[in-house]
């Protein structure tokens, strides 16, 4: 299975805007970014966030206090050791169902956790001069 790796919390904005240099997905209620600090420290930090478009504060501390459970429940079986993690709260965080929140979670972060040059292979293949000419 995985090796357990410590998890800690982004306490700063330089960490926080440093993650978001780093690639992003949005799914559903959430949007997770994901930096790769090549420190070899497995330690795996993880932040939160939410913007006052979410809503007042009480729903915005809703969100976020939904978000690090489902973080807590994903980020050690499909996070990457060695990476900051910062989720944002969007507008349906707060009213999505739990069930559909996790699954949101679990999909961002197996999707990060591909390396990047994986996407390049969905692209389609050039036309060679060999490939026979269609209709055009």
């Amino acid at each position: 299975m995985t090796i357990a790796t410590t998890i800690h919390r982004l306490t700063s904005r330089p960490q926080f805007l440093a993650a978001a240099k780093g690639v992003s997905q949005a799914r559903g209620a959430v949007v997770v970014q994901r930096l790769d600090r090549a420190d070899g420290d497995a330690t795996m930090r993880i932040g939160f966030t939410a913007t006052r478009k979410v809503g007042g504060a009480v729903v915005r501390n809703r969100c976020k206090r939904r978000l690090r459970e489902a973080a807590r429940a994903m980020v050690a079986q499909y996070g990457v050791p060695g990476s900051d993690y910062v989720f944002i709260a969007r507008q349906g965080t707060a009213d999505r169902p739990w069930d559909r929140l996790l699954d949101d979670v679990k999909s961002a972060l197996t999707r990060l956790a591909t390396p990047a040059d994986g996407s390049k292979s969905a692209r389609p293949a050039p036309i060679s001069p060999t490939t026979p000419a269609q209709d055009r």
